[in-house]
């Protein structure tokens, strides 16, 4: 693993980045260049667990501002998540590589269930870990699993793969005159309300020092670019 900047990594992929130009469910073009990035990297050594949304199926928070309880739209949300683990699972194995898909909730005829020590042995072996069903409770979105896994499985960088090439100060898909940060403090990106991740994410990631690289998830080997230490995306981190 010479040469290498992360050798554990907690990749974050949203459930709308999986559906690809179709925009809703799951795009298998889309996930097949996605997964054979991560076997790139994985080939080169680096230990890799992912935690995936469920956007691109169910999205919890915008069904329950149309009336539905909160929780049962959470439950539903996290239910989509494993879905799509399970396809990135399938495209990954027939890529060759070992994967294991951890559930938050219980459903043992379909993933193992998430258990730390577990997780940490299978990353050991070389086995990448799919983290399904979000923090398994309602009110606590992706993001926020993405950064308590990234915690409890000791991982080097939490690296949140999005549409766009980094974090700006206005929407860059929406404004020409966009700034683009190459490092950003976890405090500017809360005080300047900048969505990165939520806050509750942000914060984590601040109380325990995680750095975050915000990426552009659609230009091939950007994973591999970000693992080697390249400047790709945005670095967001602590202070001086």
């Amino acid at each position: 693993m010479c040469g290498l900047k992360y050798k554990r990594i907690l990749l974050k992929l949203s459930g709308e980045a999986l559906a690809g130009p179709v925009k809703f469910g799951i795009d298998i073009t889309t996930i097949d260049n996605i997964s054979k990035d991560i076997v790139e990297v994985s080939n080169m050594g680096v230990e890799i667990a992912m935690v995936v949304g469920g956007g691109n199926i169910f999205r919890g928070v915008s069904s329950s501002a149309k009336g539905m309880d909160r929780s049962q739209a959470d439950y539903m949300g996290m239910l989509a998540t494993v879905m799509n683990g399970l396809a990135l699972q399938d495209r990954l194995e027939k890529l060759g590589v070992p994967t294991r898909v951890m559930s938050a909730i219980k459903m043992q005829e379909v993933a193992e269930p998430y258990i730390r020590r577990r997780a940490i042995r299978h990353l050991e072996k070389k086995r990448i870990v799919i983290c399904v069903a979000g923090t398994g409770s309602p009110y606590f979105t992706t993001d926020t699993a993405a950064a308590l896994r990234a915690m409890e499985l000791k991982a080097d960088v939490l690296l949140k793969a999005t549409r766009v090439d980094g974090v700006y100060d206005k929407d860059p898909e929406k404004s020409e005159s966009a700034k683009k940060f190459s490092e950003i403090t976890y405090i500017d990106v809360l005080n300047k309300g900048l969505k990165v991740m939520d806050f509750t994410a942000i914060s984590l990631c601040m109380d325990n020092s995680l750095p975050i690289v915000v990426f552009n998830l659609l230009k091939p080997h950007n994973i591999k670019r970000v693992v080697l230490g390249e400047s790709v995306g945005t670095l967001v981190k602590g202070g001086a």
